[in-house]
C-alpha cells in the first residue's frame, strides 16, 4: 500500500508522529509537506494529495491540519476522493466499511498521539465491505 500524507502547519506534529508509526509497519508513504510548523494554508498541501489519490498514484492518503475540518472540505472537492474527518476508531471503521474512503483526516490540534495511532491503525487495517447497499448510496454521490 502506497499513501500520500500532507499538513498545514496544524497538523504538523501529528503527521510526523503517524510517519514513525507507517516506518515502524513498514508502509510506503510519500510526505506532501509541509515541512515546519511556520504557517502555511491547507489547500496548498490537501489538494495534491487529494488530486494524487484520485488519479491512483496512491492508495489512500493521510492529511492534516489543526481540527481535520479544513483538509477534509478540501479533499472533498476533488472528484473521486471520499475523505473523512475521523475522532475515534469508530468513525474510521465505518468510513471505510460504508463509505470506502480513500483518504483520512486528522486533527493535529484535537487528538493525542495515542488515539490518532489507533485512528490510523483501525482505517488502513479496516476493508469497504462491497455491500450493496453501500454501493447504492457511493453511487448516487458519484452521480
Amino acid at each position: 500500500m502506497k499513501i500520500a500524507l500532507g499538513s498545514d502547519h496544524g497538523g504538523y506534529k501529528l503527521k510526523e508522529i503517524i510517519k514513525k508509526y507507517l516506518q515502524h509497519k513498514q508502509l510506503e508513504f510519500v510526505d506532501f509537506g509541509t515541512d515546519s510548523l511556520q504557517s502555511v494554508d491547507y489547500p496548498d498541501f490537501a489538494f495534491p494529495v487529494a488530486e494524487a489519490v484520485a488519479k491512483g498514484e496512491f492508495e489512500k492518503g493521510i492529511l492534516f491540519c489543526g481540527s481535520g475540518v479544513g483538509v477534509t472540505i478540501t479533499a472533498n472537492k476533488v472528484p473521486g476522493i471520499r475523505a473523512v474527518n475521523a475522532y475515534d476508531t469508530y468513525t474510521a471503521k465505518q468510513s471505510r466499511q460504508h463509505g470506502d474512503c480513500n483518504v483520512l483526516c486528522l486533527g493535529g490540534r484535537r487528538l493525542s498521539k495515542a488515539k490518532a495511532t489507533k485512528i490510523v491503525a483501525t482505517w488502513l487495517r479496516t476493508d469497504f465491505s462491497g455491500d450493496e447497499r453501500h454501493l447504492r448510496r457511493l453511487k448516487k454521490i458519484e452521480r
